[in-house]
């Protein structure tokens, strides 16, 4: 995916031009652009990078607990350009009160795993998501795993777990 820094930069300036106010922040980081976005902004700027620029394949999107007390939250989409081979980071910001950003399905239907696993690791809501269940926990799990005030050997009584000493005999 190698792509050189002139191209990124051409995008980039291009980006913020037709985008606007709506970029908050763009930079290359390791190599890559990354555009920070408001959350009520983020299906208008994903179909902009896919209709405008062919960024077609959703790569993953993943979550991040900043541990902060405004923007908590991180939501971050990697997606790639197959026909220009460039690789961007969109990454959008939401509160720990109402952790919620629309889903962008309705552009890469592949978003539906993904942000299910962030609904469920985080507790982070996707508007108009097609089947909004848990994926990994139970579906009245009270707790996100990945959240950093989650104990690291879990809630004690929260989740039955199997025995782990061996069957005398």
């Amino acid at each position: 995916m190698a792509s050189n820094k002139q191209e990124y930069a051409d995008l980039i300036k291009k980006a913020e031009s037709d985008l606007g106010d709506k970029v908050l922040e763009a930079t290359v980081n390791y190599g890559f652009p990354r555009f920070i976005v408001r959350a009520e902004d983020i299906l208008e700027v994903c179909r902009y990078f896919k209709e405008q620029h062919h960024f077609i394949y959703l790569t993953e999107v993943t979550g991040t607990d900043r541990f902060t007390t405004d923007e908590r939250f991180e939501v971050i989409y990697n997606i790639i350009s197959l026909r220009n081979h460039q690789r961007i980071f969109i990454k959008t910001r939401v509160e720990e009160d109402e952790p919620e950003i629309a889903s962008v399905c309705e552009i890469w239907p592949s978003a539906n795993w993904h942000e299910r696993e962030v609904y469920d690791m985080f507790g982070i809501t996707f508007t108009d998501h097609p089947d909004p269940r848990r994926l990994f926990m139970p579906e009245d799990y009270r707790y996100y795993p990945l959240r950093k005030e989650f104990p690291l050997l879990g809630v004690p009584g929260s989740i039955e777990l199997p025995n782990t000493t061996p069957d005398q005999d």
